[in-house]
Formats: structure tokens, sequence, C-alpha cells
């Protein structure tokens, strides 16, 4: 489809040769019919006025209104009275070979899909975003409009500061605090930060995301090993045997088990760290989302000089703003600035202010109220849903969150059950992705019910309660 440029007339390259001796009319027809042969001009595209395309190539308006005339009488260009010239319907396919486009893939419809790690994509408060994209444009000092601070804007750093002490009870310092584009550039910043500091093998949760670790562990040319997790979190004793100098934890809501890294190994944790010269990366990916359980502070409160706290909007907004922040350890705030500069010499500054300001009104507050009800109310469907349809199954990792793990009756076999659950149009996942080995036992499913609707969660069970039972 052809890109309609409203207001002033469209730019179009073209570099015409006075030194070959060829026409100058001759070369510009050639071009204009070059670029229509080959899609650069599509079909009903509109072209610039004789006029501005004869200022701009410092020609004779009367030269192009030959050329533009030569090309009409040739089926290359339709001209209307009172409209603009454009390119002829079909003129590359007369000219030439069509060029063929691969239809987009239509996605699955499914009846309920319980992929996991998105939040309810219908939500985002469009309305307050807006208008705080407003607010920061209207407020924004023109200095501000520079490259700026890599660590990103100070209002926000200041903001979030204030925020994170206040609902985190992180030792949260905006001299330490880097903005950054979602938790996979913190995450890839913090990692290579600790490579350059000597660091040679990260250690992961398992279950966890190995594929996550792994792969950004390689690109900081670390080597990443998995620890298992219990009952009461990350096993501690189980990381001093691997040898790792820093290790990828998400102790508030650990994922995707759900469990809370305990006191005591929040405080073996924090030793650890000092012991080995040591880091801990610290997920806080949904701690905001807590139902029926204390809230829990983030780790870096207990130990700032060795805990990176990675937070974001992904999921109490949206993904799609690539929105995050990195509490770091005074030590390694240099370098993790340096290398954001390196990156991308900081992220969007308009962005920053507007999130700033939702956060400063209390409208960020008032979005997370209003998440945690939507949410409640669909982990009480899925409860509801699964003790009348499935009731063998049992339920984990609710406290927090928006995801649950089902633990299937032994011997039921995992995949058997996502692939049949798929054929009624329900999305399913399982556990075995989640575990360093892929290992399939025991079988269970990491239930997400953050995009989508409580009608849905009840009627995605009722139709695979007989799989799961």
């Amino acid at each position: 489809m052809p890109q309609e440029w409203s207001g002033s007339t469209p730019e179009l390259l073209l570099a015409l040769d006075r030194r070959s001796g060829e026409p100058l009319r001759v070369q510009l027809e050639s071009q204009l019919r070059t670029a229509i042969r080959s899609g650069r001009l599509e079909s009903g595209e509109r072209l610039p006025s004789s006029r501005e395309l004869a200022r701009e190539l410092g020609l004779s308006r009367g030269l192009v209104q030959e050329a533009y005339a030569q090309l009409q009488a040739e089926g290359y260009l339709v001209t209307r009275t009172g409209s603009a010239t454009r390119v002829a319907p079909c003129a590359e396919q007369a000219a030439g070979p069509a060029r063929e486009e691969e239809p987009a893939p239509e996605p699955p419809r499914l009846l309920a899909d319980f992929r996991h790690g998105v939040p309810d994509l219908t939500a985002f408060p469009m309305t307050d975003w807006l208008w705080a994209l407003r607010e920061a444009g209207r407020r924004i000092p023109t200095a501000e409009l520079d490259y700026g601070d890599p660590r990103g804007s100070a209002r926000l750093r200041a903001v979030l500061a204030g925020y994170l002490r206040r609902v985190r009870a992180a030792a949260a310092d905006p001299a330490h605090t880097v903005v950054c584009a979602g938790y996979a550039q913190g995450l890839a910043l913090t990692l290579r930060a600790l490579a350059d500091a000597g660091v040679r093998t990260v250690a992961y949760e398992d279950p966890g995301a190995p594929g996550t670790a792994r792969r950004y562990a390689a690109l900081a040319g670390m080597e990443a090993v998995p620890v298992p997790v219990d009952s009461a979190g990350l096993d501690v004793a189980a990381l001093e045997r691997t040898g790792a100098r820093a290790v990828l934890v998400t102790p508030a809501h650990q994922w995707p088990t759900g469990v809370v890294l305990a006191p005591e190994r929040r405080t073996a944790l924090a030793r650890w760290a000092v012991r080995h010269d040591g880091y801990v990366v610290e997920d806080d990916y949904d701690a905001e989302f807590r139902y029926d359980r204390e809230p829990v502070g983030a780790l870096q409160g207990l130990a700032p000089d060795r805990v990176v706290s990675i937070g974001t909007v992904s999921k109490s907004l949206a993904p799609a703003l690539r929105l995050a922040w990195l509490l770091c350890p005074p030590p390694l705030t240099p370098a993790v600035r340096a290398l954001k500069a390196l990156e991308d010499r900081g992220s969007p500054a308009l962005d920053q202010l507007a999130l700033a300001v939702l956060v400063e009104s209390g409208r960020y507050d008032r979005q997370l109220r209003r998440m945690r009800a939507r949410y409640a109310a669909r982990r009480v469907a899925l409860v509801e849903a699964l003790a009348a349809h499935a009731p063998a199954v049992r339920l984990t990792g609710l406290a927090a969150g928006f995801h649950a793990v089902a633990h299937l009756p032994a011997g039921r076999d995992e995949a058997a059950v996502i692939a049949a659950a798929r054929e009624r149009s329900v999305g399913l996942y399982g556990m075995s992705a989640c575990r360093s080995s892929g290992e399939p036992e025991p079988p269970q499913l990491v239930l997400g019910f953050g995009d989508t609707t409580e009608r849905a969660v009840r009627e995605g069970i009722a139709v695979v309660g007989d799989l799961l039972g």
C-alpha cells in the first residue's frame, strides 16, 4: 500500500549527472522508470509537483512537465485535474515481473491462551499516558532535548529512587540509577560490566529462564550454570559449589515457581556475595502484584553494595514502552554508565519524563491498584475453574504475580497435554521449558492469566479439564 504524504510535498531522491552528456530530461525519465519498475515508487504513490521537483533538481519546470508527460504516455504515471501526479496502478507489474510478497501467517484463534509473562495489554492506561506525554512536553527544558546523561533523566532517576524507597524498601540513589530500554538491555549491560570486572561465571535459578541466562551470559563472554530452587527459593549452599561470582535471582516472586526467597536465604545470599566478592542480579519483575501475603521488600535494600536490582514497567504498564532501570552498586555504576553511552547514548527523554509525571501524579499507583483487582479476579476464576473441572490438579505460586503453577497428576505427559489442548484451541505451556535440562518430569504447567479475560480463564479450563485431572 503506498504511503500517503499529507500536507507538504513528498521528497524524492534522484541524482542527475550534468557531466555525462546525456540530456537531463532523458536522465530524469530513466530514473523515474527505474524507480517504478524496481518498486521504489509503488502504484498509487504521489510524486512531487513539477514545480517542487524542478526546484529540488535545479531544472526548469517545463523540462519536468515534459518528462512527466512522456511517462504518462508510456503508462507509468497518471494525472487528474486538481490532483497530484501519481504512479499508475500496476505500473511496476506492466514494466517488469511482479514482486511476490509472503503473506503474514494468521495467528491461531484460541478460546483461551494461558501464555505467561504478558500483562493485560487492553488495560494500558492510554489516556493517562498521553496526558503524561503532553505534560512532559509542556514542561521539558530545552536543554533536556540534548543527548544528556547516559544514566537517564535526572528527574526520572530522582522520582524512581523515591518511589522504590517507598514501595520496595530499596536503598535507591539517583546517582547510581541507570534508565535503560527494558529488562533485556538492563541484564546485558549488567553482565558486560561484571565481565569487565573479572566475573567469568554467572549462576541462574533452575527452574527459571535458562535460555535468557545462557544467551546473555554468552554475549558477555561468561559461562552460565544452573542452581536449584526449592520451596525456600534459591539453594545458596548449591550456589557455593558452582564457583560463580554472580547470580541471577527473582527473590520476591521466583520465576516460574512463585516461591519467595526465605529470610534466612536472603541473609545467606548477601553473605555469599561479600565472601566471594560477588554480585547478585535481582529481577524485581512483578513484585507489585501481591494478593494474600505480606509485602516483600527488594533484596537490594539488604545489600546495596552487592545487589544490582533491575526493575521495569513492562508488567505494570506495557512491554512496548521499553522502560526499565538499574539500581547499581556504586563500584559498578561508572562501567554501566559507560556501556549505556556506547550502546545508545541514553533512552528517549520524553518517555522518561512522561513516566516521571505519571508516578508523581499518583496515576501510576492508581493503575497498579486497578490491575491488582483485575488479576485477583482472574486468579479466583482459575482456582474455581480447576476445582470444578480438574480437582486433582494442585496450584502453587498464587500469592503474587499473574501466573500460577499447575501440578498435574503423576503419569501425565506434559507435551501430550499441551498438544491435545491446542487441538481444542487452548494454549497451555509446560514447566519443562523453564528447566535447564528440559526434563518433562514432574509434569507441570505454567498458567499465565495476565493477558486473558476472566471469562476465557473459566471457559478454557472447562474445555481442557479432563486432560489435566
